[in-house]
């Protein structure tokens, strides 16, 4: 199920916390992608031509969304 997560994070974002603390807490291994790095949000665009918030979740390359999204999906 959990096989490639990958998270597109800002600094300073208490969602992007709280994702990344829902996979350590599960001891899930993930993939974070600095979207403050101009190339990388480039990338993440392209992937997600939507993407206005962070974080922005992908598992096993489909999108998921944010971390309430990742809740639902969780559900």
């Amino acid at each position: 199920m959990f096989e490639n997560v990958e998270i597109y994070s800002k600094s300073n974002c208490s969602y992007c916390v709280m994702a990344k603390n829902y996979f350590e807490s599960k001891g899930i291994d993930y993939t974070v992608h600095d979207a403050e790095d101009i190339d990388i949000f480039k990338k993440l665009l392209v992937r997600n031509p939507a993407a206005r918030t962070m974080p922005q979740i992908f598992i096993n390359n489909e999108l998921i969304g944010g971390y309430t999204d990742l809740l639902e999906w969780l559900k």
